[in-house]
């Protein structure tokens, strides 16, 4: 059966995606899930029909649309959905199979600019003091709650995302020289420094966790599940969100990345090596955490300055007295 004429642009752009630009799957599927979205409305045109007012009205019902849970769609996943038409169209005029980029000079809301959501630091460390519950099946118990420790303190210690946790093998640990080698997007290699407390973490689940997870099958992967199998992306995902309920609060994967680049900047760490250890290509998307850290620097000014206190009192005392 042949393709019809959006599914022939879509398929060239897909290859183009995984083949040159080297994309991870898992990015290449939601940009043709976002690009078959905007195609079904435009109605019987072609995607190399569509001009600036098609993408701006696509957008604009993005902003008025409810997700599946009643919310109204987010900023942050409409963005996303411009930046994969911008993708498209910028590899359209390249091929020359269109002459004009209709997401060219298309301006963005500032509520697109979310804000990464950070912890606490004490709420980190409630997250990472791991309790063992009562179990009938104690030695298992005792295995995943090792693991479970080890994955938590990594992620947090190197900034990693939850599909690089899964995919760490033995040979990326250099545990003696104190870091790892993680794989990110498009399979990009990048070298992670590990603390003290991640290393200790990592050599006792080695030691007394691993081989009784493992049984008898053998497995490069570092972090297993029972019976020697692959540990998913869903079930770090719940032992993320079980840790951050310890916490009292809400907590992914991605916060506790978001975490540790926050607690970096807020320390004196340079962009230019959180950069690095978060694997972002261009600096400028570092830079939000400048923002997070500056926005937590100026509360704590303002609890704890005198001067600040003092301004505030006397600004109270003045409108009672009005």
């Amino acid at each position: 059966m042949a393709l019809s004429p959006n599914e022939r642009v879509l398929a060239g752009f897909l290859d183009y995606l995984t083949v040159e630009k080297g994309l991870a799957q898992l990015t290449v599927e939601a940009y043709a899930r976002d690009i078959r979205q905007f195609a079904n409305g435009l109605g019987r045109r072609e995607l190399t029909q569509a001009r600036r007012g098609d993408v701006r009205k696509f957008l604009d019902q993005l902003f008025s649309t409810k997700t599946p849970k009643g919310t109204l769609t987010d900023g942050r996943s409409v963005a996303r959905k411009l930046s994969a038409l911008r993708h498209l169209y910028r590899y359209l005029l390249l091929d020359r199979h269109i002459d004009h980029d209709p997401t060219l000079n298309l301006e963005t809301p500032k509520q697109w600019k979310v804000l990464p959501k950070s912890l606490a630091r004490d709420e980190v460390s409630v997250m990472l003091e791991t309790r063992v519950g009562p179990s009938p099946r104690k030695k298992e118990a005792e295995a995943v709650a090792l693991r479970d420790r080890a994955i938590l303190e990594v992620l947090y210690a190197g900034a990693l995302r939850v599909s690089e946790i899964v995919s760490v093998r033995l040979e990326d640990l250099k545990l003696d020289m104190g870091f790892l080698q993680a794989r990110g997007k498009g399979d990009k290699e990048r070298i992670v420094p590990l603390g003290r407390s991640a290393q200790d973490a990592l050599n006792t689940y080695l030691q007394q966790a691993r081989p009784y997870l493992a049984g008898n099958k053998t497995s490069p992967l570092v972090f297993l599940a029972r019976g020697g199998h692959a540990l998913t992306r869903q079930r770090v995902w719940q032992m993320v969100t079980a840790a951050g309920r310890s916490a009292g609060r809400h907590a992914s994967p991605h916060m506790l990345r978001h975490s540790c680049a926050t607690h970096m900047v807020e320390n004196g760490a340079d962009l230019r090596t959180v950069q690095t250890i978060l694997g972002h290509a261009d600096i400028s998307t570092t830079q939000v955490y400048t923002h997070v850290a500056l926005d937590r620097l100026k509360n704590v000014y303002e609890q704890h300055h005198p001067r600040a206190q003092r301004r505030k009192r006397n600004m109270t005392v003045a409108g009672d007295r009005s």
